[in-house]
């Protein structure tokens, strides 16, 4: 139940570059008008995630994952109906909000139901990537029958997931909300802040090639329904990734899975650029399940490099080190602009570089 609610909020996430096309379509938006609305959606997100995040570590709010769910679908709904450019960047940012709601204290929840597997949190996060995966196949042949009007059905999934996800969150909290967390970290080790810093930066690496590959990678291969096939073969590449890392994670450890999946990703990303006509959906899918590996590992390794703060890594690992990605998005716009969307998508490659050589100096916690 928890890993379908992640489906449902985490597919507002993969609307928002799904309605590129649309908007460049109908609204004559540019490379870097079409990056803003990117940026707004995860620009308020990044800001307020650590809030969420301290919040849920104080104080049991189980009711923030349905409402937030809800509010991340009427974020996407009215963006394509909005009036003006403003008005579609506030309402996406909306959007973005609600998905920043969420996160925390679901990771917090699915930790406690997946008692610190990491084939379990992986099933959790697997959900959020078909959530990504499941938004072009539905946003885009929902916008090219009835355009950008339409878009207020996008609601839908949301208030369906936040259903599906309530009995799970009342069976895993007792039916409690906003009761405050009393002697939470009175049994727990010390938090390594440090290697947690580092861990960040990573994921802040994989997130910006991962956020510009799927806002431009569309265009890049001419839109219409070619883009929609690339955005589905990126996110579905994502969902074979997710299940693997908690698979290799149990045979050779979190750490070294993750070197390896970031170095696997940089000729994949390489070739994105470099592959000619349709050999480049094969690197796409390549990129998409290197940087998906270590996606639900991540989680797991945050939380116990900060035992004391559940929420607050949750928050930092599903939320804002993964969405600061778009905040780079407008760059990329502006060197596709400058010179061609290959220069730009080439610029990514750098990413998986560093994120591989940063991750070279972790360790596996203690006792973990």
């Amino acid at each position: 139940m928890l890993a379908a609610g992640h489906a449902a909020v985490d597919l507002y996430q993969g609307a928002v570059p799904a309605l590129v096309p649309f908007l460049v379509l109908e609204r004559g938006y540019g490379y870097v008008a079409v990056s803003g609305v990117v940026l707004a959606a995860t620009l308020l997100s990044s800001v307020v995630q650590p809030l969420f995040g301290l919040l849920t570590d104080r104080w049991r709010m189980p009711w923030l994952i349905p409402v937030s769910m809800v509010v991340a679908g009427a974020g996407v709904a009215a963006g394509g109906v909005a009036g003006s450019y403003v008005l579609t960047c506030l309402a996406v940012a909306l959007s973005g909000l609600g998905v920043a709601a969420y996160h925390p204290e679901s990771a917090r929840l699915a930790r406690i139901a997946s008692a610190g597997s990491h084939v379990r949190m992986s099933w959790f996060s697997l959900g959020g990537t078909l959530g990504f995966a499941a938004a072009p196949v539905l946003v885009t042949p929902l916008l090219a029958a009835w355009g950008l009007g339409a878009s207020p059905l996008l609601a839908v999934p949301a208030v369906a997931g936040a259903l599906v996800t309530l009995p799970a969150v009342r069976a895993l909290t007792g039916g409690g909300g906003g009761t405050r967390r009393e002697g939470a970290r009175a049994v727990r080790g010390r938090d390594d802040w440090r290697s947690f810093t580092r861990l960040t930066l990573v994921i802040v690496f994989r997130s910006v090639v991962y956020v510009g590959l799927s806002t431009f990678v569309a265009l890049y291969v001419g839109g219409g329904a070619a883009g929609a096939v690339a955005l589905f073969v990126l996110f579905a590449g994502g969902a074979a990734g997710t299940v693997l890392g908690g698979r290799l994670a149990a045979r050779w450890g979190r750490v070294r899975t993750m070197r390896l999946a970031y170095a696997a990703a940089v000729p994949a990303v390489a070739g994105v650029v470099l592959a000619p006509g349709p050999a480049v959906y094969v690197f796409v899918a390549a990129s998409s399940i290197a940087l998906y590996v270590p996606f639900s590992l991540h989680v797991t390794l945050g939380q116990d490099l900060l035992p004391n703060r559940v929420g607050t890594a949750g928050g930092v690992t599903l939320g804002l080190a993964v969405s600061v990605g778009g905040l780079t998005s407008p760059l990329v716009g502006a060197v596709a602009e400058a010179s061609s969307l290959r220069v730009a998508l080439a610029c990514l490659v750098v990413f998986p570089v560093l994120a591989w050589l940063l991750a070279r100096t972790l360790e596996e916690p203690v006792g973990a």
